[in-house]
């Protein structure tokens, strides 16, 4: 999988991999903690879990700042994951009599993820500066490492004990730091302030005021088009969710919590394949570029949703337990196709595109829009039970064709600083 990638990307892998297994460990069991040992009612624990969700996305622009700014990708790396060490296992030292251990551990987490997650993305786009080539590819490889630590985590976390799913993650964290620190050497021209301070690479201060514009603001198309990606991304854990707890049959190894686990398995069985596909691509120079690959992607997010219309029509609209899983499945499955034409395709897009001394606050700014279109799912998703869910899936359809054709007008664009 790694060869003829920079050394670097096996680093980078692992120590995301265990990153994402101790964030997603948490997120398997939050709501349940709050519900069963904290006690909250179900507004409270909403505003709690919103809460937290909007700093992990939203944080990320700080962190692309201060790295730019102020300390460089690598030392914040490190810095985001001692924080997130921390807050495991303050949540791990939490109860309902220690309610502060909860509070302040959501907030470690929540400042280590943001200032984490923005500058390994930054760190993989530029450790293929030499190898442009292979951007595409080394997104794909590291998006399989997260997908790897967010596939195991919830089935460890659904067989121990809150407190030491929680130590658990925090025991992950440590994995991923020791990774990083070991990987060090291999990675430290990687790092903007280092660069710039060997006088390896000073093109930031060489490109014309006017260019550094345009590459800011064609970026900043591709945020507001993928907000309409995420939007139908996520009813993953809402409308899909509620059509699998009230219009699917229920079976003894597959209940409603149990799609999850679909998506990120998808991704690690469809990634080596895609990458394998581009490959041969790549070498009779037919590969599409990136942004090509982010408007199928848009097109194939459509299709996830249009196969919920008849899947409704045929029965999901009456709320009752009747319809095939068989539905869900199929559109997780286009779901994540998607995906992995849209998600590490934008963070290498953004790679390629960012002026060189903005490129962590231009990364953050992917995550704002991720953000912005889990808000967007929440507004949406209050109006599953007012529509036919077929209408419901209409509107979703209807909002990223939308989508599709803002990426198909801009395409020229797009296309324009990607090579």
């Amino acid at each position: 999988m790694f060869k003829n990638h920079p050394r670097g990307m096996m680093w980078l892998f692992f120590t995301e991999m265990w990153e994402r297994f101790g964030f997603y460990t948490l997120m398997a069991i939050l709501t349940i903690y709050m519900e069963r040992i904290l006690g909250f009612d179900d507004s409270y624990k909403g505003d709690v879990y919103g809460i937290f969700l909007g700093m992990v996305y939203f944080i990320p622009l700080l962190g692309g700042w201060m790295a730019d700014r102020l300390f460089g990708q690598l030392p914040t790396v490190l810095a985001g994951a001692v924080f997130m060490f921390v807050g495991f296992v303050s949540l791990g030292l939490s109860s309902l009599d220690n309610l502060v251990f909860f509070y302040g551990g959501l907030g470690c987490v929540a400042f280590g993820t943001g200032i984490f997650k923005v500058n390994i993305a930054t760190l993989v786009g530029n450790l293929y500066e030499k190898k442009r080539a292979l951007k595409d590819a080394g997104f794909n490889i590291y998006y399989m490492g997260v997908n790897v630590g967010a596939t195991v985590a919830p089935l460890v976390a659904t067989v121990i004990s809150f407190q030491a799913a929680f130590f658990t993650a925090a025991f992950g964290m440590l994995l991923s730091i020791g990774i990083f620190l070991k990987g060090k050497n291999d990675l430290i021209f990687t790092d903007y302030k280092t660069m710039v301070a060997a006088k390896k690479d000073n093109t930031a201060e060489d490109i014309p005021k006017s260019e550094f514009i345009q590459r800011i603001l064609t970026l900043c198309i591709l945020f507001i088009i993928v907000i309409f990606f995420w939007i139908g991304f996520y009813q993953n854990g809402f409308a899909l969710t509620l059509f699998a707890e009230r219009s699917t049959i229920e079976l003894d190894w597959l209940k409603p919590q149990t799609y999850q686990f679909f998506n990120p398995f998808f991704i690690l069985l469809l990634t080596p394949l895609l990458l394998r596909f581009l490959s041969n691509l790549n070498k009779k120079g037919k590969e599409p570029s990136t942004p090509v690959k982010i408007f199928i992607g848009m097109l194939i997010m459509g299709i996830a949703m249009v196969i919920m219309v008849p899947a409704s029509m045929m029965g999901g609209n009456l709320d009752q337990p009747i319809m095939s899983p068989g539905w869900l499945i199929s559109t997780y499955l286009f779901v994540t196709l998607a995906e992995i034409m849209i998600s590490p395709m934008g963070l290498s897009y953004v790679s390629k595109v960012a002026p060189v001394k903005v490129q962590g606050l231009m990364m953050g700014g992917w995550f704002v829009a991720t953000a912005l279109g889990a808000y967007g799912s929440g507004l949406i998703g209050k109006y599953y039970s007012d529509f036919a869910h077929s209408e419901y899936f209409m509107i979703l359809t209807g909002i990223l064709a939308f989508s599709a054709v803002l990426a198909f007008v801009f395409m020229g664009k797009l296309k324009r600083f990607a090579g």
